[in-house]
């Protein structure tokens, strides 16, 4: 039976706008398909098909197009929340789906990217555009992988969608399952692999270089004195609630509901600004904020 609350990740890690609006929303989808054929995977192509329309009409360059353009990226991404939903009400969680959904996120921000690009430089011949355009490309994916990093941290913790890993080298286990799997899972290392690399690096800079990860600490027995520490400053550094619904700010929910508007209200070139100044300034205030507040805090706590 169909349930609503079973079919989320968690409210904590997840960006306030989906928790709020997208989320259920892409539950009335996940209602009316729960009982049919279609998977979680095919609800993932329609979600990159319907990203790529929204690309084509951003090439027609008239604000009409624009609007339809907007209202196809919420429709992506209402059916991005909905496969992630629908796989776990039908308990079809498997990583060609982790894969096949990063992946498609990748192609749409390549392909919207360059046709925001390209049209507003059509528009008056402006180079700017197209830097503008590659920055935020660029930008949105590094934030994405940021929010997405801790998110998985977190819900690791809770024990919870370990099929997604915290980091995807290809191990060999992988390599014995083979098949279209591995093949999606070396693109998605080619795409992802420098990115989760960089978070990591990104992770320890934050917590000033020193950091042990729990799969060091949780083999050993957490009562001893001198691993309980840093064991527990590891669940309080990736389950600070503050922490996560800062970067929850970063992910595509909150970047793409942005990009609706700017494109309902033909203001494309804002969308490029906003992407730049003011979700780059929401990263800085998260690892400003890791850094310098939330470190000193677990410093002064004791265990």
């Amino acid at each position: 039976m169909y349930s609503y609350r079973k079919s989320l990740k968690s409210d904590i890690s997840d960006e306030l706008i989906n928790t709020y609006l997208l989320r259920p929303i892409a539950g009335l989808i996940v209602w009316a398909l729960y009982h049919t054929p279609v998977t979680a995977n095919q609800v993932t192509i329609a979600s990159t098909i319907a990203g790529l329309v929204a690309t084509f009409f951003y090439l027609k360059g008239t604000s009409e197009a624009f609007i339809v353009a907007g209202l196809l990226i919420t429709l992506k991404d209402l059916l991005d929340s909905a496969d992630g939903q629908l796989a776990r009400a039908k308990q079809q969680n498997g990583r060609v789906g982790r894969f096949l959904d990063s992946i498609g996120d990748f192609v749409v921000d390549a392909a919207v990217f360059s046709a925001i690009g390209w049209i507003l430089y059509q528009s008056d011949g402006n180079w700017w555009m197209l830097l503008l355009a590659l920055l935020g490309f660029v930008g949105i994916s590094l934030r994405v992988s940021y929010h997405v990093f801790y998110q998985v941290n977190f819900l690791h913790l809770q024990k919870q969608f370990a099929d997604n890993r915290i980091s995807e080298e290809i191990r060999e286990e992988d390599l014995k399952k083979g098949g279209f799997e591995i093949v999606l899972q070396r693109i998605f290392q080619c795409i992802y692999g420098w990115q989760d690399r960089l978070m990591e690096r990104v992770d320890r800079w934050s917590y000033g270089g020193n950091f042990r990860r729990a799969q060091e600490n949780e083999s050993r027995d957490s009562s001893e004195g001198s691993s309980r520490e840093p064991f527990q400053r590891y669940k309080e550094w990736y389950s600070d609630i503050s922490s996560l619904r800062i970067s929850g700010l970063l992910g595509f929910g909150t970047e793409f509901f942005l990009l609706m508007l700017c494109s309902v209200l033909n203001r494309l070139e804002l969308y490029l600004y906003l992407n730049i100044f003011l979700m780059n300034g929401i990263l800085i205030l998260s690892l400003l904020y890791r850094r310098f507040v939330l470190l000193k805090y677990l410093k002064e706590m004791k265990y």
